[in-house]
């Protein structure tokens, strides 16, 4: 079944409530606001207005040491995709949570997404294999979903040599990585376990309600995610009703093969309404699926444990829910 969680912004927990989470409007979480307070004294300019050169630059000065322990990291080579390996402890015969770092296809590598990753395999007492896909403009789609595709594959096929179990392989990831997870279910011909889906991107012909309602963002702006979307798709030709571009448009029975789904969004979040569809969507179609909005966060949050008591928390439901699924 289907659920949307409201999680109150006083931190009292949270309520059951589909209608009065989808006709309310809660405002930003102080600590939220906190945040961007202080992402705005720093006078960055704006990323519809930034080259990608110029935008890595500022995302690579905004990155801060990992504060999360890891009993072990290992840099492995996925067929061909550098990745990381996270392992929350010695045991073999572990899950795996394949995980892809998210940035509008354009932003982000295995640095950005370090303590996360720490985090998730902690949390949820699997191993984290993070995926560094290649990122456009210099490789448009679907070099980031070819990369996403052989690097799950690899995982499978050498899942006993990561001291890992080959059928308990779950697919996730945030924002753009989470839409790569999801077309990973639909393509790579898995037995994937669990998908963790956090604010993905499903429908990129933008056409719902909250990219009206959240244009101006917080963090996440109507104009960035165009500003993504002309980057990564830019001159390939690719239609952005494409199944594998967005899978808001692929078939009920491609989507109906999904496993079991966590998806989480956000109210202050553009991608909010699409998210919520797809969660919706999935159940429909018989999918047991969980959808958690987070009210009073923005697009970005999950990134943000050292500074967000949702973002924690958030990290921490992905990971329970994550390891429950694939300790089954």
């Amino acid at each position: 079944m289907s659920s949307v969680i409201d999680n109150h912004r006083n931190g009292t927990g949270p309520a059951a409530s589909a209608p009065s989470c989808q006709n309310r409007r809660v405002p930003l979480h102080p600590q939220a606001e906190a945040v961007l307070a202080m992402m705005a004294a720093l006078g960055e300019v704006p990323l519809d207005q930034c080259t990608p050169e110029q935008a890595r630059e500022i995302r690579a000065k905004r990155l801060r040491p990992a504060t999360e322990p890891i009993h072990e990291t290992t840099d492995v080579d996925a067929d061909g995709v550098p990745a990381r390996l996270y392992r929350p402890n010695d045991r073999g015969d572990l899950g795996l949570l394949v995980f892809f770092h998210g940035g509008g296809w354009v932003l982000g590598n295995l640095e950005s997404h370090d303590n996360l990753c720490r985090i998730l395999a902690n949390s949820s007492g699997c191993c984290v294999l993070s995926v560094g896909y290649r990122l456009a403009p210099e490789h448009p789609h679907p070099a980031a979903l070819d990369d996403a595709v052989t690097a799950t594959r690899w995982a499978h096929t050498n899942a006993a040599s990561l001291g890992c179990s080959p059928d308990r392989i779950a697919v996730g990831g945030d924002s753009a990585g989470g839409t790569i997870a999801i077309l990973v279910g639909h393509l790579a011909a898995l037995p994937l376990r669990y998908q963790l889906l956090v604010y993905p991107a499903t429908d990129l012909t933008r056409s719902f309600p909250s990219f009206v309602e959240n244009a101006e963002g917080p963090q996440l702006t109507a104009a960035g995610m165009g500003w993504f979307i002309d980057h990564y798709l830019g001159g390939t030709g690719a239609a952005l009703t494409d199944p594998k571009v967005s899978p808001h448009f692929a078939s009920d029975d491609v989507v109906a093969a999904s496993p079991p789904t966590l998806l989480i969004t956000a109210e202050y979040d553009p991608l909010r309404d699409e998210g919520d569809a797809y969660a919706a969507r999935l159940a429909s179609l018989g999918v047991p699926t969980s959808h958690v909005r987070f009210s009073g966060m923005y697009h970005g949050f999950f990134s943000l444990a050292d500074f967000l008591d949702d973002g924690i928390a958030a990290n921490h439901l992905a990971g329970a829910a994550v390891g429950r699924a694939l300790s089954r």
